[in-house]
């Protein structure tokens, strides 16, 4: 066990006996979405996973220490204290574990590379989440690519998603995975979901049709060394689907705002969800919420097939 790192007792107890676990990241509550939907999709999320036989295990760091299985209330104050806590990738671990030895400890809502590693160190090999970051468009010019991708390129974790944010560049995300050779299996599907809308007219050189398949694939990738995590892409349900024209206009008119604005950095991703919710009139914040819980789901399943190789 690593001495930064504290593991739910429910999270232990099942890691111990071998049976599946779930990686759930945490920004997605202080930075994705509004409270108190924020609280209400964490909590219907591990809910989701449990039905499906599998243990959440929600992930931040808390008084400068790395936590895998959150209980309600910590969840509930992540909500509440919103973009007040510190938005946690790669590069902020070290500061924010820091902290904890002077007066005043830092908290850290965990992003998709954040959430990998320390679910890394809890030997947790399945993670879902919303959507990962990937190559912002405008990117030849800013060189704003998300930690998220490099980190699927180091850390042996599987990421469930409804493929990139599609407020990023989708192209040049999966050329940038493709480099990296990180695998994307499209789950049912032969195209890389666009987050809202499953298809984005990217075609993927790999799919599974079920969670069995994408369990063999990992067991192979890691049982050879070949280091480094899957995307699984599992496209948000037609029912919850948005129209593309609403939603591409929508990130267009958030993109220029965001520009006009002067927004970089971290700070790009949480404006233009934020953006894009107020443009469709609360649709993308449905739509967001649906594509959570069936990765969610989806995970799970293959949690469990995993645990049972």
């Amino acid at each position: 066990m690593n001495r930064y790192l504290d593991l739910g007792q429910e999270v232990a107890c099942a890691l111990a006996a071998g049976k599946p676990v779930v990686a759930l990241e945490s920004t997605i509550i202080s930075h994705g979405m509004p409270y108190p939907q924020n609280v209400e999709t964490a909590l219907r999320v591990e809910a989701a996973v449990r039905e499906a036989g599998a243990v959440p295990a929600t992930i931040a760091i808390l008084g400068g220490r790395l936590k895998a299985g959150l209980d309600e209330a910590q969840i509930r104050t992540l909500g509440i204290r919103g973009r007040e806590v510190v938005k946690a990738s790669r590069r902020d671990i070290p500061r924010i574990l820091a902290s904890a030895t002077g007066p005043a400890p830092i908290d850290g809502a965990t992003t998709v590379a954040a959430t990998m590693i320390v679910a890394a160190l809890a030997g947790i090999r399945v993670f879902a989440t919303g959507g990962i970051g990937g190559v912002h468009r405008g990117a030849e010019r800013s060189f704003d690519i998300s930690a998220d991708l490099d980190e699927l390129a180091m850390t042996d974790v599987a990421v469930v998603c409804a493929g990139a944010k599609s407020i990023l560049d989708l192209p040049k995300t999966l050329e940038y995975l493709e480099t990296k050779g990180v695998p994307v299996i499209g789950y049912g599907t032969d195209e890389f979901p666009a987050f809202y809308t499953p298809r984005s007219g990217l075609r993927l050189e790999e799919r599974a049709d079920s969670p069995e398949e994408i369990a063999q694939r990992l067991k192979v990738k890691w049982e050879l060394g070949l280091r480094g995590g899957v995307v699984v892409a599992n496209p948000v349900p037609e029912a919850e689907a948005m129209d593309p024209l609403v939603i591409d206009e929508a990130i267009r008119c958030a993109l220029a705002e965001a520009e006009a604005a002067g927004i970089k950095g971290k700070e790009t991703t949480p404006f233009l969800l934020a953006k894009v919710k107020e443009l469709t009139g609360g649709e993308s914040l449905s739509s967001n919420i649906a594509l959570v819980l069936n990765n969610a789901r989806l995970a799970a399943r293959i949690a469990v097939a995993y645990a049972k190789l």
